[in-house]
């Protein structure tokens, strides 16, 4: 190759490498919330509610706890499976509470204040149900050995819901009194949550004994002395040191001002090890800047971290507070600048440019590793599916979901940013309840900064019937357009992409793949639906908005 040819070659890779850095994104973080708060719909377990909004469910784990002669009925199933694990469960009911308590304008301001209510009650009713006597509560329903062994709707259960208690005669660490659970989801240790319940018992009540507890224990439950760079449904730590952090910020230490400080510079600590400014005593980023904990699942390490990072730059904001990081300051504004990127990685600046939330954007995953999402739903496949057959036509089957599993936050990503987009690749394309519940306080937080109000329109998909011809199998797909803006809606156009069938709702124009609204229909007004069908085998095909007035 020729010097002059080698000098092309070269400016044509920067001007590629520029180009890349050009690219303007513009996220909707209240579209994304509102999609997180759908997954939450699509984990329900029990008797559904007539506003259920996620269709392609029905109710299941009717006799939950029966056998066992309580009602265990209701709660949400972990991932992809059908267990209802209380440690994970519980964490992600506190996340939600905790965006409620601290963002509650901002959730108000997106109307999602009572659909984010809804999805905690659905679990603390659970929790409720679940705590039948003073010192007994059923940890877990479902049998995590036998479930993974099946590959069924929810709603076709045939598994063991065997159920589990913790009661004087089973304490301790809980997998050791529910062995069942070690394979899952093993505790390394119960200290942090006596401080994070005392933490948040003094929160909501202001008595003074919660405060006292974490101050006399803080060096017995490793308060003070774990320094960490985790923030986890089994690893608290930085979440207590940071909310005890608020109590010294706030000016209401009192006597317990010393040890406080003790906290805060634990919470610091963490702090400065996520924005790699700790000395070399940091959280290990992928090349492309996403939290790396661990392989399976690693997302939800990378949700929680930049939640509690939002939290905590609001407090120091607040009081208008500069860290002092060992290799330099940090201002409250680097603190969420680096929570926000964790966000943007996630709804798709990152360098496989995929929208890890599912339903989000327009390139998110479609073979998620979730057993309702992967089969037809009851309403279409009126027959039962049994675990062998699930295996045999729904899991190995190459084709696209069924169903879109919306707001699901998948496992994500593999230290080098490589992904995987194969329903068997449980480590990167199965999501959890765990994972998902930090995002509502991560996007409405940002929602309520970034001044975009979101698109006026939103896209419900669904399927209404399939068939099987030959080899391949057909869905007829519904989608609901709603204005859901305070304005008419005129001359709206639809792009829709990767149509193979035949469509009827819309009016074809001239210009490839864009529809337009009927002649019939020439306004859309606010909190208006239509709908349109399309009939084609594979994966449903992609909409979104070209223009409107």
């Amino acid at each position: 190759m020729g010097i002059s040819s080698k000098l092309q070659l070269i400016s044509v890779l920067l001007v590629g490498l520029l180009a890349l850095e050009a690219v303007s994104y513009n996220f909707d973080y209240g579209n994304a919330m509102d999609k997180t708060l759908l997954f939450f719909e699509a984990q329900r377990s029990g008797k559904l509610p007539p506003n259920q909004r996620v269709k392609w469910r029905g109710d299941s784990g009717l006799k939950d706890g029966f056998l066992q002669g309580v009602n265990l009925v209701g709660g949400y199933y972990d991932a992809g499976d059908h267990v209802k694990f209380g440690l994970p469960m519980a964490y992600s009911l506190t996340m939600l509470g905790w965006s409620v308590v601290d963002y509650r304008k901002e959730i108000a301001d997106v109307n999602q204040m009572g659909n984010t209510l809804a999805a905690i009650k659905w679990g603390t009713d659970y929790f409720i149900k679940a705590h039948t006597q003073p010192n007994v509560l059923w940890a877990q329903v479902g049998d995590g050995d036998s479930d993974h062994y099946c590959w069924e709707r929810a709603e076709d259960m045939t598994t063991p819901r065997t159920a589990y208690k913790l009661d004087p005669s089973h304490p301790g660490l809980y997998d050791d009194s529910i062995p069942n659970a070690q394979a899952f989801y093993t505790s390394s240790g119960y200290s942090d949550e006596l401080l994070w319940a005392a933490a948040w018992l003094y929160r909501a009540t202001y008595d003074e004994f919660y405060l006292k507890y974490v101050v006399d224990n803080a060096v017995s439950l490793g308060g003070t002395g774990w320094a960490v760079r985790e923030f986890s449904w089994d690893n608290k730590y930085a979440g207590v040191q940071i909310l005890l952090t608020k109590i010294l910020l706030d000016g209401a230490g009192g006597s317990y001002t010393p040890t406080l400080k003790q906290y805060q510079a634990k919470a610091d600590y963490f702090t400065c090890a996520c924005l790699q400014k700790n000395d070399g005593y940091n959280v290990a980023l992928t090349p492309g800047g996403l939290i790396y904990v661990r392989e399976w699942n690693n997302l939800q390490y990378a949700s929680s971290a930049a939640f509690l990072l939002s939290m905590y730059s609001d407090y120091l904001s607040e009081k208008k507070i500069v860290l002092q990081c060992p290799e330099g300051q940090v201002q409250p504004s680097d603190v969420l600048s680096f929570a926000k990127s964790q966000a943007d990685y996630i709804l798709g600046k990152n360098p496989k440019a995929i929208s890890y939330l599912v339903g989000y954007g327009q390139n998110y995953p479609i073979h998620v590793h979730h057993r309702g999402a992967s089969i037809a739903p009851i309403s279409v496949l009126h027959t039962a599916v049994s675990c062998i057959e699930g295996f045999e036509t729904w899991y190995r089957r190459p084709q696209a979901n069924p169903n879109i599993i919306h707001g699901a936050l998948l496992g994500g990503p593999s230290k080098t940013d490589d992904f995987s987009d194969d329903r068997s690749n449980y480590e990167q394309t199965e999501p959890t309840l765990s994972g998902s519940a930090p995002l509502i306080g991560l996007f409405v937080k940002l929602q309520s900064l970034s001044g975009y109000r979101g698109a006026p329109v939103t896209f419900l998909h669904s399927i209404i019937s399939t068939w099987t011809i030959g080899p391949t199998t057909y869905y007829k797909h519904r989608v609901v357009v709603k204005n859901t803006s305070q304005k008419p809606i005129t001359n709206l156009k639809l792009i829709i992409e990767n149509l193979s069938g035949s469509l009827w709702g819309l009016s074809p124009c001239p210009e490839k793949n864009i529809y337009e609204l009927p002649q019939w229909i020439k306004i859309l007004k606010p909190g208006s639906e239509l709908t349109f069908v399309y009939v084609q085998g594979g994966a449903q095909a992609k909409v979104s908005i070209k223009s409107y007035h």
